[in-house]
């Protein structure tokens, strides 16, 4: 046997966590309570692929469980309860025991590990083990662990055991088999006199049998109870997210041929952004089948934080008479009702331009303010059958003083986060249905 203490928890820390995941583990469709050790299946086999390991959760009572061993070895992390546990162990063999029952408490050997403690252990297979609290009083659970099988055909599997662990059904307590009769009725007669027991005892903080030993014992006693309590009053979800990390977005200089440079001579600020994806989810489209669906995504899928900060915008510029849009400036033309070109026979532009391979298209969006004149050019580059360029870029000119305050009061907040955001969200919007890919990940 091998016991490792790793690391030593705060006041109370092992009772609440016992609480918590023991609750957590009731509600797996993998749970089994019996013998006295409510387990969990987290991960099963996989024999057609040559898986033969495990995990399980399992958990410990405060009146432990019974003496039982495992054809196989076994490794596992746990965490003590507020009050301590003690794993108690015998080697004896199959064949001292049949010879005489009593080599069972010949081979006894205990292991005291502290309260709300972090430890490991190791055993052989065939390996007797029994753990409970260090004092019988009922109060704390003994231990939450995590047990790895690295090989659930280890060891001598009888005929019905094997066969339930090769379909999958077998659990913790399938592999666990109970004392013998004859040691059983000894124990019977001859109830085990535990002090006399070779006991090994553990501790990171205090030294076994001193006064602070002991005195932080009973403060964790109280604390667990304490904080186990809490935790019945409280729920214990749980969540899955999926990841999905934003594209990525970078700022560039306005690329060659953009129509954005022929617009507006004379401007007092430019940006360009540039988003690019990989993947074959557009590979039958043109350009400007791609760019429809962006400027649709434009209209469609507004980031949230975009369209708090125009409500703000609007709020403040009402009542000097500015132009007002719930889309983001760059895009705000895109709801007005000019009667000028339209792309696609539905989005107001103030130019397009689609070359005749169906390679590039861009579209010039933008309207004349009071303060300032803002022209905005959005563009799809197929750059190959899997890569595809999409920009967003911005010409202002201020028209008076107002325009350069103004302008000078949005332009970080702009470029940081507005107009990528922008981009961002209509490239997602358009790719919703398409399998693209980044360079350094997925786009759902």
């Amino acid at each position: 046997m091998e016991v490792s203490l790793i690391a030593q928890l705060g006041h109370g820390s092992g009772n609440q966590l016992y609480s918590g995941a023991l609750r957590r583990q009731r509600a797996h469709k993998d749970f089994v309570d019996q013998l006295d050790e409510p387990s969990t299946r987290l991960a099963g086999t996989d024999f057609a692929k040559g898986e033969r390991s495990a995990l399980y959760s399992f958990a410990v009572g405060a009146h432990g469980h019974p003496f039982h061993r495992h054809a196989g070895h076994r490794v596992f992390t746990a965490i003590s309860g507020s009050g301590g546990a003690q794993l108690r162990f015998s080697t004896a063999s199959q064949q001292q025991i049949e010879q005489d029952p009593r080599s069972f408490l010949s081979a006894l050997r205990y292991v005291d590990i502290p309260p709300d403690c972090l430890f490991t252990v190791r055993f052989g297979g065939g390996t007797w083990h029994q753990f409970t609290s260090i004092r019988d009083h009922g109060r704390h659970p003994v231990f939450f662990a995590l047990s790895c099988h690295t090989d659930e055909l280890g060891g001598e599997l009888g005929t019905d055991v094997l066969e339930r662990v090769l379909s999958g059904d077998a659990g913790i307590a399938t592999l666990t088999e109970l004392l013998p009769q004859t040691v059983s009725e000894l124990l019977q007669r001859e109830p085990i006199l535990h002090a006399q027991v070779p006991t090994t005892r553990l501790s990171l903080d205090r030294a076994p049998g001193t006064f602070g030993h002991a005195i932080r014992r009973v403060a964790r006693c109280f604390a667990g109870m304490f904080r186990s309590a809490l935790t019945t009053f409280r729920d214990v979800p749980g969540f899955i997210a999926t990841d999905i990390q934003p594209l990525v977005v970078e700022e560039i200089d306005p690329p060659e041929g953009s129509l954005l440079y022929g617009q507006l001579a004379q401007h007092h600020h430019q940006d360009t952004f540039r988003l690019t994806v990989r993947g074959k989810g557009y590979a039958h489209l043109s350009a400007q089948e791609v760019l429809a669906e962006v400027l649709e995504g434009f209209l469609i899928r507004r980031p949230t934080g975009v369209s708090w900060l125009m409500r703000i915008r609007n709020l403040l510029v009402r009542p000097l008479k500015l132009r007002t849009s719930p889309l983001g400036c760059p895009v705000s033309s895109l709801l007005s009702q000019s009667s000028g070109p339209m792309f696609a026979g539905k989005y107001p532009v103030l130019d397009a331009n689609s070359t005749r391979d169906g390679k590039h298209s861009q579209v010039i969006l933008g309207a004349d303010d009071r303060h300032l004149v803002f022209r905005s050019c959005v563009g799809v580059r197929i750059v190959s059958d899997s890569q595809i360029d999409f920009t967003l870029g911005t010409r202002v000119r201020y028209s008076n003083w107002f325009g350069r305050v103004y302008m000078g009061m949005i332009d970080r907040v702009h470029r940081n986060y507005i107009a990528p955001a922008m981009l961002r969200s209509a490239v997602a919007s358009a790719a919703q249905q398409r399998p693209l890919q980044r360079a350094h990940g997925l786009l759902a």
